[in-house]
């Protein structure tokens, strides 16, 4: 299969499993009837985007309690503290585990706080703002070989979801042009008001399967989070691919990746 570099096993809190057999249409096992896509990383170029927000939020943050504690002042990576502690989560859980690796405890506020207050909710609201700014000031750009991959997938007949932990997913479905080749959308916003866990749990990827008609096993999740994949493996889907935009293939794997590629394009060239 090329680049594409099937795991031999896979194990989970449940026990362990065997990697799906692949080959099928579209490079994915036959027994496949719709594709669950997660947004940033995988279909839109927007995880550099979120990165560079995170960046901007935590640092001001940072150097602001630092200078007020007289503490030094350690700035967010947006590598490694980026895939570990927010890369795939909603907002506030972000915001959340990211400060508690820094021994930060701060209250949760509620979702309508300002971007300055210095609350769970607040700080999100400020990364928020930015990433819109910077949307709104750069645009939004689709990976090529996605959108060639989700056009591949419905005209053969299977069904495609959008599953974000983004607010903003419909805007840069929109900003991208391609909101209308999805079925069903869970994001954020519906996340809140179903009352969804958000990723690592699989309850925003098995909703979006639940309004497709199918069960997990009969669809595929694509993710490029850490948290990500780990959802696709909770909810037992029927194969979880993981996206390598950053080149963590090995961590993808031992997170719960049956399958990882460079570009799902990757998977139309295996057929």
């Amino acid at each position: 299969m090329g680049a594409i570099r099937a795991r031999r096993a896979v194990s989970c809190r449940r026990g362990p499993l065997r990697a799906p057999s692949l080959g099928g249409m579209l490079g994915l096992p036959s027994h496949v009837r719709a594709c669950l896509f997660d947004l940033d990383g995988v279909l839109t170029q927007t995880a550099k985007v979120h990165a560079a927000a995170w960046k901007e939020m935590f640092d001001g943050y940072l150097h602001e309690r630092a200078t007020r504690e007289g503490t030094a002042f350690v700035p967010f990576d947006a590598v490694d503290d980026y895939d570990e502690y927010v890369d795939g989560r909603p907002r506030e859980d972000g915001v959340r585990t990211f400060l508690a690796s820094r021994g930060v405890h701060l209250p949760e506020g509620s979702p309508d706080d300002p971007p300055e207050a210095e609350t769970v909710n607040g700080l999100g609201n400020r990364k928020n703002n930015l990433v819109l700014r910077r949307i709104r000031e750069d645009g939004v750009e689709p990976y090529e070989g996605s959108v060639r991959f989700v056009h591949a997938v419905r005209e053969a007949g299977l069904r495609c979801a959008v599953v974000s932990s983004s607010a903003n997913c419909r805007d840069v479905l929109v900003a991208a042009g391609i909101e209308d080749l999805f079925d069903e959308r869970i994001d954020g916003v519906v996340a809140r008001e179903r009352h969804l866990r958000g990723k690592p749990a699989p309850d925003t990827f098995l909703e979006a399967a639940r309004g497709l008609g199918l069960p997990p096993d009969e669809a595929a999740v694509f993710e490029d989070a850490l948290a990500g994949v780990e959802a696709g493996r909770a909810g037992r889907f029927g194969v979880v691919v993981g996206v390598d935009r950053v080149g963590q293939a090995e961590q993808l794997r031992e997170h719960g990746a049956d399958v990882v590629v460079r570009d799902l394009a990757e998977l139309l060239e295996s057929r």
